[in-house]
């Protein structure tokens, strides 16, 4: 795959693309006076995470969001919002601005429509970083949300979404609103992700491989380890 930047351990993997996020923070603060950073949960970035919160940015000029989040309180265990608290906007990255997917988690439909019109106010992202799952969703975009169809489509920058193998209702950014990105990273290790996004490269089926929605013409790179 062209688009395909592998690595021989994730450490070294890590390094790299740390170093590969904060060109393009740097460039965005230079170019725009922000940039905008749009990360995802998971295990998988924790450690490039602690890298990034060490690293010389002008972190008070980075926003900083998450591509998905479960609905759940930011102290709970599944919460992105405490992941990303808690080891990447620390050190020196703790001046960096966070914009929660979460702003009224008490109702539904008000949370949307306050997150898409915030969306909607934001320029293109400098950097996403998705990560996929081995049923290949990325951001909460699954394969079995009813709601997939509508996450693929929308012109509107995020969406509820219920997916059926996995716990919590969440929200979710758009295909579209990812897509509207200067650099977009599909960050993922082991050999069984690596064959998911092999099948979803050669099928280009949005529907039952939802991250081949940011292959090809996305203009996404994957950045892998074994």
């Amino acid at each position: 795959m062209s688009d395909w930047r592998p690595f021989s351990d994730r450490e070294s993997l890590d390094q790299a693309l740390a170093a590969h996020v904060v060109s393009r923070l740097q460039h965005g603060i230079a170019e725009r006076g922000t940039a905008y950073l749009v990360v995802s949960g998971g295990s998988t970035p924790i450690h490039l995470f602690s890298i990034l919160a060490d690293a010389d940015v002008e972190w008070g000029r980075v926003v900083v969001l998450l591509a998905d989040e479960r609905w759940v309180p930011v102290d709970h265990e599944d919460s992105n919002e405490r992941l990303v608290r808690e080891t990447l906007l620390i050190g020196k990255a703790k001046p960096a601005r966070f914009f929660s997917l979460l702003p009224t988690p008490d109702d539904e439909m008000t949370n949307i429509a306050g997150v898409s019109t915030l969306l909607g106010s934001l320029p293109r992202f400098d950097v996403v970083l998705l990560g996929m799952g081995e049923d290949a969703h990325t951001a909460s975009l699954f394969p079995c949300a009813v709601a997939l169809s509508e996450g693929l489509t929308t012109q509107q920058g995020a969406l509820m979404t219920r997916p059926h193998n996995a716990p919590h209702r969440r929200v979710s950014l758009s295909k579209q609103r990812l897509q509207a990105t200067e650099h977009g990273v599909i960050h993922i290790v082991g050999d069984k992700k690596k064959a998911v996004l092999e099948l979803a490269k050669k099928s280009g089926d949005e529907m039952r491989y939802p991250i081949s929605a940011f292959l090809g013409p996305a203009g996404f790179v994957c950045w892998w380890a074994p």
